[in-house]
C-alpha cells in the first residue's frame, strides 16, 4: 500500500486510456467489452486509485446480493438502528445508503470515492431542508444523478463503512448497473444470499468475479431454518470449496420473526455478533486492516494483466471490422466510377431522347433541348452507378453486424436530386467554359445563341463516344481547332471532376456514421502502452 507517485500517474494514463476506448460496432464480444470498460472504470475511479492514495481511509464493506436477500435489514442490525430502507414490495428502488462512525464522515462527504454520486441527507423531521434532499427525491424518481446517503451512527466501528447496494439482480436496470459499481467499490465484498437461493446464478456470477479479482469476500447465508440448518451450510461449503472458494469466511443467520414481513425488523444484536465482530477486527486491527484492502487493490491491479488486453484485442476488431466496412464502400463507389467512365467513353449517354434531339439537329431541335436531355442522361448513368453501388455494399452488408450501425442507410431518391444538382451545376460550369471560348473567337459573342449551340456540341462530343464524332467536327469548324481541342480538354476534367465528386460525395454520405464512431487503431494501442507503463512501475 505504499503507492509511489509514478504508480499513481501510471495508473492514471490507463484510466485515461481505457476511458477514450469505444466499441459502437455491434460486433460478437462488444456487449462483453462494454461492460469491462464500464466495470473497470469503476473500479479504478471509485476503488483502486481512491485507496491507493489515501491507504489510511476506513475500510468500506458493501453489502450486495440479489432480490429480497435481506441486506437492508442486515445493515440495520449491524448498526443497531434503522438507517436503510427495507421494503416488502419487490424490487426497492432507494438510494444507496453509506453509514460511518461520525469520525470517519470527512472521508465519505467528498468525491473520494464514488465521484460521480451524488451526496445527499435526510433531513430531521419538520425540518426540510432544500437542495439535497431534493437530489434524493429526483434520484428515487430516476430523474438526475444517482445520490448516496451518508448516515453517521456512533455505534459502528471507527475505520469501517458499511454500504447498502440495490438489487444486483434489480428490475430496474438503474438500479442494477449502480449496484454493480457500489460493489467495485468496495474494500470488503459482503455477498448476501438466503437458504433457498444460495445455488442460484446471480450470487455465484459474484462469487466467480470475486474469485477472479482475488478481493476480499465474505459470504452470509440468511434466513436458515433452525430444521435444516446444519444440512444448507454444509451444502453451501461444498460448493464454495467446488468453486475455489473454501477460505472464503461464511456466516449463517437463522431464520427468525424479525426477518419476515419483508425484512422490516431489526436482528437480535446476537445473530449478526460474528460477522459485526469480523469487520469490526478488520477494521480497527492494523495488520487484518492492511491485508483486507491490500488484497482487494492488489487483486484489481492484478486483474489488468487480462483485462486490459482483452480490451485492446476488442478495440483491434473495432478497427478491423471498421477498415473492412470502409473497404467494402470504397471499393463499390470505386467500380461505380470506373462503370461510369467505360459507359461515357462508349456513348451510352448518347441514347434515349439525348439521341433523339442529336439526331433532329438543327431543324427538328434546339441546342438547349439537346443540352437538357444530355444533362439529364449523364445523371441518369450516375444515379444508376450509385444504385449499383448501394447495392453491393448492401448485400455485403446483410451478413455483417457492423454494417448497421457503421453506414448511412441508402436513399435512392435523396441520392438521385444530390446527383441531379451536381449535374446541372457542372452544365453550368460548361456553358461558361463555352461562353468564353465563343467570345474569344468571335469579338461580339455571335448572341447568346451561339454560346448555347457551343455548350451543346461541346457536351455532346464529351458523353457521345464514337456517336458523336461529329460534334467535335463541328466544334473545330466554330471555334478553330486550337480552341476546340482546348476547351474539350477543359470541359473533360469538369465531367472528371463532376463524376469523381458525384460518387465521393455518396461513398462518404454512407461512411459518415463510421466517421463519427472515431475507430481508429489508436485505442488499441494506447491501450497496451498504457498496460506496459503500469507493469514497468508495478
Amino acid at each position: 500500500m505504499d503507492v509511489r507517485p509514478r504508480l499513481l500517474d501510471a495508473l492514471t494514463a490507463l484510466r485515461d486510456r481505457v476511458d477514450a476506448a469505444r466499441f459502437p460496432l455491434p460486433l460478437p464480444g462488444a456487449d462483453r467489452a462494454r461492460r469491462s470498460r464500464a466495470e473497470l472504470l469503476a473500479q479504478l475511479d471509485d476503488y483502486l486509485v481512491p485507496r491507493l492514495r489515501a491507504p489510511e481511509a476506513p475500510l468500506l464493506a458493501v453489502i450486495g446480493g440479489s432480490t429480497g436477500a435481506g441486506k437492508s435489514t442486515l445493515v440495520n442490525s449491524l448498526v443497531g438502528r434503522r438507517v436503510t430502507e427495507a421494503g416488502v414490495l419487490r424490487p426497492t428502488t432507494r438510494t444507496p445508503v453509506l453509514v460511518c462512525h461520525p469520525d470517519d464522515h470527512s472521508w465519505f462527504a467528498g468525491k473520494r470515492v464514488l465521484p460521480q454520486l451524488t451526496r445527499v441527507w435526510v433531513p430531521a423531521q419538520g425540518d426540510r431542508a432544500e437542495g439535497p434532499y431534493d437530489e434524493e427525491e429526483r434520484a428515487r424518481e430516476g430523474e438526475g444523478p444517482a445520490a448516496l446517503r451518508i448516515e453517521t451512527d456512533p455505534g459502528l466501528a471507527r475505520g469501517l463503512a458499511l454500504l447498502d447496494a440495490p438489487d444486483i439482480d434489480s428490475l430496474v436496470a438503474r438500479n442494477r448497473d449502480l449496484a454493480a459499481e457500489l460493489i467495485c467499490a468496495a474494500d470488503i465484498w459482503v455477498l448476501v444470499t438466503t437458504a433457498t437461493r444460495y445455488a442460484d446464478a446471480v450470487p455465484w456470477h459474484l462469487l466467480r468475479t470475486a474469485k477472479e479479482y482475488d478481493v476480499t469476500l465474505v459470504t452470509v447465508l440468511d434466513r436458515v431454518p433452525h430444521q435444516v440448518a446444519a444440512e444448507v451450510s454444509r451444502q453451501y461449503a461444498a460448493l464454495l470449496d467446488g468453486a475455489g472458494l473454501g477460505d472464503v469466511p461464511r456466516f449463517t443467520i437463522p431464520e427468525l420473526p424479525e426477518s419476515a414481513g419483508g425484512g422490516s425488523g431489526l436482528l437480535p444484536a446476537t445473530a449478526v455478533a460474528a460477522l459485526r465482530g469480523w469487520l469490526t477486527q478488520h477494521a480497527q486491527d492494523p495488520q487484518a486492516r492492511t491485508v483486507a484492502a491490500a488484497r482487494t487493490a492488489a487483486g484489481v491491479l492484478a486483474s489488468l494483466q487480462a483485462r486490459m488486453p482483452a480490451l485492446a484485442g476488442a478495440a483491434a476488431a473495432q478497427h478491423a471490422a471498421a477498415v473492412r466496412l470502409i473497404q467494402r464502400v470504397e471499393g463499390a463507389y470505386a467500380e461505380a466510377a470506373e462503370r461510369v467512365r467505360r459507359e461515357i467513353a462508349a456513348g451510352a449517354a448518347l441514347a434515349g431522347g439525348a439521341l433523339t434531339h442529336w439526331h433532329g439537329q438543327p431543324r427538328d431541335s434546339t441546342p438547349e433541348e439537346l443540352l437538357a436531355a444530355l444533362t439529364e442522361s449523364l445523371a441518369t448513368l450516375l444515379r444508376s452507378a450509385a444504385a449499383a453501388a448501394d447495392d453491393r455494399v448492401a448485400e455485403a452488408g446483410k451478413r455483417d453486424p457492423a454494417a448497421r450501425t457503421g453506414l448511412a442507410p441508402a436513399d435512392a431518391r435523396e441520392a438521385g436530386e444530390r446527383i441531379g444538382v451536381a449535374v446541372r451545376r457542372w452544365q453550368r460550369c460548361v456553358a461558361e467554359l463555352a461562353e468564353e471560348e465563343t467570345r474569344a473567337r468571335i469579338p461580339d459573342g455571335g448572341g447568346a445563341d451561339a454560346s448555347v449551340h457551343v455548350a451543346a456540341l461541346l457536351v455532346a462530343s464529351l458523353l457521345g463516344g464514337r456517336r458523336a464524332r461529329k460534334a467535335g467536327e463541328r466544334l473545330a469548324e466554330t471555334l478553330g481547332a486550337h480552341r476546340a481541342l482546348r476547351l474539350g480538354d477543359r470541359g473533360g476534367r469538369l465531367l472528371d471532376g463532376c463524376v469523381a465528386r458525384v460518387l465521393e460525395t455518396e461513398r462518404d454520405r454512407r461512411l459518415a456514421p463510421l466517421d463519427a464512431l472515431d475507430v481508429t487503431p489508436d485505442h488499441q494501442v494506447q491501450l497496451i502502452a498504457a498496460l506496459s507503463l503500469l507493469q514497468k512501475e508495478r
